[in-house]
């Protein structure tokens, strides 16, 4: 019996209990409404997306072909909007699931209004948005089932039993549009204490995945940008016991913590760390600063810091801000201990900000990490901050160039121009953007792939097409022809948007509360019946 079945069954021995008081409640009604409202609470989700995404992670483990991806979305319609074309065009939502940025949070969603990302938005508009999210993704369940319910009704009265049948299926069958969240929580918005409240809020809006970086929390920048600040071990992984706390305290056990390290970019630190003994954490950490050995007193000055790295005493170089700065080329190596120490110390996936999409880059510094951690696996951002054209076409240039063709054809300073479009390295650099995220699972570890901002650059790319021919001599048939007309024709549920914004629910409830007496806004003179 289906669990559909069990509802009504439940709810009518309800009403009889109930007596004449409940005669008026029609236990399918009911029925229906429990089956459009699955999770009544944000720790309901994120302990189901929480196994969602651990089973996911072990069917990557077994075959590397089943990485996961994810768009990052800014507002709650954007993610519905996305997981209802998933379903639409692929049928399941298996291993799609949403992304929320922090930078998009700081340039869309601030009361300061546009912000750079750095962390200074209200750290309350973080579990803001992921209960908004989940909030449209519920509403796209109970708009996708109240449809069903109403097609079972119309097969019910035609008495089409293979139809009622049918459709009965695919309530019993129903798949969400709840899927795991991975969410950003900057740095951590303050000390270990701010971070481990923060995350709760996050916790229990629904997110089962929190992503934090190593960088200091008041001098965060974007993985993207320079000046990047990195914090010794000890401080990054007090936070990620905070984190692991707060899904323990929720009950969230499968709650997922992704490690994010920012030390291939990042040059500069705020502290030195604490070390105790020659090869700890903290010695480890100090030994990448750059500056100078000294022999004696005669070699500092006044103010001057001094530690003992390597055996030797070492003095940093520090800058006018007070910050010291790590030896030249020690990126890769502070990565690989960065993660490492996350991995053995309670975070379960790692991210790696990088400068550029390579997967050579990436798989040589995996490669490494699995030598301590054998099944080490990372988030990667597909970041619009690459200019992915340009980096693959240099790539295969490069390529090529070891492989002795002729590129006499090529400049590769200017390899982004567009008389190259149609060229032989621009195919095959666009090959190679294609595969990038099914080569970088195979080859880099790769267990899930995500674009940060990308309804971001979508909602202006389109804004911008919309309103160059409204405002033109297209007038309104640069809407209806570039916007109304691919809706229908594309059959984008938003061509319909009172059903869209709920106004069928709206008449369902009404029918279930005052039956005859419902006004209800479906009625023939809807406009939106003018789109069949």
């Amino acid at each position: 019996m289906s669990t559909y079945q069990k509802d009504i069954d439940a709810i009518a021995t309800l009403r009889e209990v109930n007596g004449t008081a409940w005669e008026a409640i029609n236990p399918e009604y009911a029925a229906r409404m429990r089956a459009q409202n699955q999770f009544k609470t944000g720790l309901d989700i994120a302990r189901y997306t929480a196994k969602i995404m651990r089973e996911d992670m072990a069917r990557y483990d077994a075959d590397s072909s089943q990485y996961t991806q994810s768009l990052g979305c800014w507002h709650g319609f954007i993610g519905q909007q996305k997981l209802i074309s998933i379903k639409k065009h692929f049928g399941t939502t298996d291993r799609r699931y949403l992304y929320l940025s922090g930078w998009m949070i700081a340039a869309l969603r601030s009361e300061f209004g546009p912000l750079p990302d750095q962390s200074m938005h209200e750290k309350t508009s973080v579990p803001a948005l992921i209960e908004e999210l989940y909030t449209f993704l519920r509403q796209a369940d109970a708009r996708e089932l109240g449809g069903l319910f109403r097609e079972l009704d119309a097969a019910r009265d035609a008495g089409d039993a293979a139809k009622e049948a049918d459709v009965q299926a695919k309530i019993d069958n129903f798949q969400t549009h709840v899927v795991p969240i991975i969410a950003d929580i900057d740095a951590g918005f303050g000390n270990e204490e701010a971070t481990y409240l923060l995350a709760k809020k996050m916790i229990e809006a629904g997110a089962c995945a929190i992503q934090i970086e190593n960088q200091v929390s008041d001098e965060k920048q974007c993985g993207h940008q320079d000046g990047k600040v990195t914090v010794p071990h000890a401080d990054f992984l007090a936070k990620i016991r905070a984190v692991r706390y707060a899904f323990l305290e929720l009950g969230v056990e499968d709650g997922v913590i992704v490690a994010r390290t920012d030390s291939l970019g990042a040059g500069l630190t705020k502290q030195i760390a604490v070390t105790n003994e020659p090869g700890d954490l903290g010695d480890l950490y100090n030994s990448f600063l750059d500056g100078d050995y000294v022999t004696s007193a005669d070699d500092i000055a006044n103010g001057d810091v001094v530690v003992k790295a390597n055996g030797k005493l070492l003095k940093p170089k520090r800058l006018a801000s007070g910050l010291f700065q790590f030896k030249k080329g020690s990126g890769e190596d502070r990565v690989v201990l960065d993660c490492i120490t996350s991995l053995q110390n309670g975070a379960d996936l790692l991210w790696i900000e990088t400068e550029k999409p390579h997967v050579g880059q990436i798989a040589g510094m995996v490669n490494r990490i699995r030598e301590a951690v054998p099944n080490a696996k990372l988030v990667y951002n597909n970041s619009p901050s690459f200019n992915w054209t340009l980096n693959f076409r240099q790539q295969v240039f490069d390529t090529w160039t070891e492989e002795g063709k002729d590129l006499s054809a090529y400049d590769r300073a200017n390899l982004m121009s567009a008389e190259y479009d149609d060229s032989e390295l621009a195919m095959e650099a666009d090959n190679r953007i294609r595969t990038f995220q099914a080569d970088a699972a195979r080859e880099a570890g790769i267990f899930h792939h995500l674009i940060t901002l990308p309804t971001y650059h979508t909602a202006a790319l389109s804004t911008d097409n919309l309103a160059k021919e409204y405002f033109g001599e297209q007038g309104m048939l640069g809407y209806v022809a570039g916007v109304q007309r691919k809706e229908i024709r594309q059959q984008i549920a938003c061509v319909k948007h009172q059903n869209m914004a709920g106004s069928d629910m709206g008449d369902d409830h009404k029918e279930y509360f005052s039956g005859d007496a419902a006004l209800k806004a479906s009625g023939k003179d809807n406009t939106m019946n003018q789109f069949g």
